[in-house]
Formats: structure tokens, C-alpha cells, sequence
């Protein structure tokens, strides 16, 4: 019996664990979320990964301006070959002088040589330029991508706050209703109020119940993708900064967002120095029509048992090589080279004025928002007013029971498009300054 009741005990307090490690809360702010969700961003990561390949590559372009050596030996044995060797008289039909031929059963040599490449007609200094811009590039493609991520975590965030203003909004109407649920019972039962209109109330209760229950759903959801966007425990709940959205955006004219984006905007920088890049590729494919010339170096040693061995033979010289076949073969590569050039203006010019669009876009958003915040807020006031001339009337049975359940649906749809839309509000000024190139400048400040 002592058994069962430790065990008991123990599953109480297990649970009681649990219970509080799921309950577990850390206030978070838009800034910490930001620094969190770029420390644990795999796209970043494999940013930086792509980063490192660039680098690589730009090394190795480097090292081929460096020498190139190589180092062979062979030992060769070989059998007892019959050799006879033969004087001038012998060949005139003479007797002449026989001598013994050396015995050679194994060969062993060695060869070491080293070439400087000092002319490859630009091949070598072009691609290392080509390389440095695209590296160059990988950097800023990276920075782009960290303002998408900025941007994925104050939208993340900000859904967060809309789900849990919707469930404080949601559980007062409900408590409201639930009230006026009482009320009505009590109504009922005296007999002032038809069974129909308790209904009624009862039934709008139950909806709003309905509703909280998904509203609650969406909290949790978005808390949990929150956690794993930052790389926390799926179990943490959030408590965010509410202040937030109080924080009126400064808004300045549209010119400058338009000439910050063209000149900011990070994928505008790496496009173009893609293009700069695929222009000297162009300057390196050429200079494969062209000779190349290197300094050559070696050092050859040799030893023949029982016939000769060679030592310190040294050899310096300078060698040209030119591929006639260049000629022909080599133009269907420029032309592709120029028609990769001729893609990237294309795509530099379609991309500005996308990024003129974008920025028109999201410009306008944010006025269009900001009159909806000032249309909600006075709809708010539009609302409660409704809502007591509407029960006022129905105090004094001037009004049915569905016109004040419909204000009071009313009121509650007017608190949450409040809310919703000073929440978009931040959403959509942040947005505005990644499509202008301003946005991790911000989010630093």
C-alpha cells in the first residue's frame, strides 16, 4: 500500500513538472527576436555556407598564377638483352677488336620540373577578377537574404501578438455574453422574456465559445512556430512586447525609399556585379585565342648500373604554346559569355523596375493602412455608441434581442479590425524600408 501511494505521489509530482516546464514564459522583444532568429536561421547558415564556396573559388583562381611542379621516378629492371657491338672494320668484313658489352639489368631515374605561368592572355587575371566579383556577390545576396529573415520574424512576431489580442478580445465578449446570458435566464424564469430570445443569447455564447477555442488554437500555433523560428523550446510561451504597436512609423516621402532601393538594395548591388563578372569572363574566354608563354625549370638524374649515371643536369628555359584549333573553337564560347552578359542587363533593367513597383506598393500600403487605423478606431466609437443606444432601446422594448446581439458582434468586429490593423501597420512600414535597402539599418537602431 506504502508502494502504491510513493508511486502516486511521484506521478503527481512528475506532472506537476511538466506542467510547469510547458507553463514556462519569456518576455521577448522585436529586437531579441530579430538577433535570435538570425543566430538560428538555417537559410542563413547556408548563406554562408554558398559565401565560403565563392571564397574557394576565388582562391583558386588566385593559385593558378602560382607555379606548377611535378616530381616523377621509375626503377625498370630489365632482363640480359644480347647486345653486340660493332667498330667500322667489322662492317668492311675485318675481324676488328671485340670488346665485352656491359651487362644492364635495371634502370632508375628521376625528373623534377617546375613551370611559371607569365602570359595567358588574360585568362588567369580576368578570372580572378570574375571570381572576386562573384564572391563579391555571395556576400550581398547573403545580406539580402538576412533582411528576408529580419522581415519573416517581425511578420512571425506580429501574428503572434494579432492571435493573442484576439483571445483577449474574444474571452471579453464572451464573459459579456455569458453575463447577459444569466441574465436573460433569470429573465426567462420570471417570465419577461420569451424562451426564443434566450436562445438567441445562448446560441451567440456558444459561437463566441467556438470561436475562442480557434483563437486559442492559432495562439498556440503561432507561439510554437515563433519558438522554432528562434531556435527555443517548443514548449516556451511568449510574452511579447505590446507597446509595440503604439509606436507611430515616421514616414518620408516617396523619393526617398525609391533612390534608397536603387542604390541599398542588396540584390540590386549583386546583380550588377554579376554582370560585371560575367563581362570579364567574356575578356577571359577571349584570351584563349591568344599563345601562352611559361618558364620552364628541371632536374633530371639518372643511374644505369655497370654503364653510365647522370647527375645535376639542369635545364631552364621558356616555353610557347599556341592551340591553332582556338581559333574557330573558341567563338561559340564568347558568344555565350556575351549572351550571359546581355541576360543580366536584361535582368538588371526588369529588376529596377520591379523595384520602383515594389516600393510604390508598399508605399501606398502603408498610407492605405494608416487610413484604415483612423476609420477602426472612430468605427470602435461608432460601435459602443451603437451598441448603448441599442441596448437602451431594448431596455425600454424599443429594440428586438437581435439588434443588440448584432451590436454586440458589431462592437467586438470594430475592436478587432483595430487591432489587426495597427498590427499590420507594423508589418507593413518594415516591409516598406526591406523593399527601399533600409531595413537591417533599422533593425539595428
Amino acid at each position: 500500500m506504502n508502494n502504491k501511494l510513493m508511486l502516486l505521489l511521484g506521478a503527481v509530482i512528475l506532472m506537476a513538472c511538466t506542467g510547469l516546464q510547458a507553463q514556462e514564459k519569456k518576455p521577448l522583444s522585436l529586437p531579441e527576436a530579430i538577433d535570435l532568429s538570425i543566430k538560428n536561421s538555417h537559410q542563413l547558415k547556408n548563406s554562408q555556407a554558398k559565401i565560403e564556396e565563392a571564397t574557394a573559388a576565388l582562391k583558386e583562381a588566385v593559385d593558378k598564377r602560382l607555379p606548377d611542379a611535378s616530381v616523377s621516378g621509375s626503377y625498370l629492371w630489365l632482363n640480359n638483352p644480347n647486345i653486340t657491338m660493332k667498330n667500322k672494320s667489322d662492317n668492311n668484313g675485318g675481324s676488328g677488336n671485340t670488346e665485352e658489352t656491359p651487362k644492364v639489368n635495371q634502370v632508375m631515374y628521376g625528373l623534377a620540373n617546375v613551370s611559371l605561368p607569365v602570359y595567358q592572355g588574360g585568362r588567369i587575371r580576368y578570372g580572378i577578377e570574375s571570381s572576386r566579383l562573384l564572391a563579391k556577390a555571395a556576400k550581398l545576396d547573403a545580406d539580402y537574404e538576412k533582411e528576408e529573415v529580419i522581415q519573416n520574424t517581425i511578420e512571425a512576431y506580429i501574428n503572434l501578438y494579432k492571435a493573442g489580442a484576439a483571445v483577449k478580445l474574444v474571452k471579453e465578449s464572451l464573459a459579456q455574453s455569458q453575463q447577459r446570458v444569466k441574465e436573460f435566464s433569470d429573465l426567462e424564469k420570471n417570465g419577461l422574456l420569451a424562451r426564443n430570445d434566450l436562445l438567441k443569447a445562448e446560441l451567440q455564447a456558444s459561437n463566441k465559445e467556438l470561436s475562442l477555442v480557434d483563437a486559442q488554437n492559432n495562439l498556440q500555433l503561432a507561439n510554437v512556430n515563433m519558438d522554432l523560428l528562434l531556435g527555443l523550446p517548443e514548449q516556451t510561451q511568449l510574452e511579447l512586447d505590446t507597446e509595440l504597436v503604439n509606436q507611430p512609423a515616421q514616414l518620408q516621402p516617396l523619393d526617398t525609399y525609391v533612390q534608397s532601393a536603387l542604390t541599398n538594395r542588396k540584390d540590386v548591388a549583386s546583380l550588377d556585379l554579376q554582370k560585371k563578372s560575367a563581362e570579364s569572363r567574356v575578356k577571359s574566354t577571349k584570351g584563349e585565342m591568344y599563345p601562352s608563354l611559361n618558364v620552364t625549370g628541371g632536374y633530371v638524374a639518372a643511374n644505369i648500373p655497370n654503364f653510365m649515371s647522370v647527375t645535376n643536369a639542369v635545364n631552364v628555359g621558356v616555353g610557347v604554346s599556341y592551340n591553332i584549333g582556338s581559333l574557330w573553337k573558341t567563338k561559340a564560347k564568347v558568344q555565350q559569355s556575351e549572351a550571359r552578359v546581355k541576360q543580366l542587363v536584361a535582368n538588371e533593367a526588369l529588376l529596377n523596375d520591379q523595384v520602383r513597383l515594389q516600393v510604390n506598393k508598399n508605399y501606398l500600403d502603408v498610407l492605405s493602412n494608416q487610413k484604415k487605423v483612423q476609420v477602426y478606431q472612430k468605427a470602435i466609437e461608432q460601435a459602443e455608441e451603437n451598441y448603448r443606444i441599442t441596448k437602451n432601446k431594448y431596455d425600454n422594448s424599443l429594440a428586438t434581442t437581435t439588434d443588440l446581439l448584432d451590436a454586440d458582434v458589431a462592437q467586438l468586429e470594430a475592436k478587432v479590425n483595430y487591432v489587426y490593423a495597427k498590427a499590420d501597420a507594423v508589418v507593413m512600414y518594415n516591409n516598406l524600408l526591406k523593399t527601399a535597402g533600409m531595413l537591417d539599418n533599422a533593425s539595428n537602431k
